[in-house]
């Protein structure tokens, strides 16, 4: 900012949840959690035992979904919905 310039901040409501899917370890419940999140209008989610076995990011239909590495045996893990 230079000197006698005015921020202009813009305001956002932001809806942030957190949820525990039981598994996301097929392909199908990730896109089920995804548009079950966008009917609620969710910005931001946290999941937990997401079970997968590398971390990583995946769009899955509005959202990106960040994750973490779980364990061999497709136990634990967490990750988050968010919007683009």
């Amino acid at each position: 900012m230079f000197l006698g310039e005015t921020s202009r901040s813009i305001q956002r409501e932001m809806k942030i949840g957190t949820w525990n899917v039981m598994s996301l370890y097929t392909a199908g419940p990730l896109k089920a959690a995804a548009r079950e999140l966008a009917r609620y209008q969710l910005d931001v989610v946290g999941v937990q035992e997401v079970r997968w076995d590398k971390g990583g990011t995946v769009g899955a239909g509005d959202y990106d979904f960040f994750y973490g590495k779980g364990n061999e045996n497709h136990q634990l893990g967490t990750g988050f919905f968010c919007t683009p």
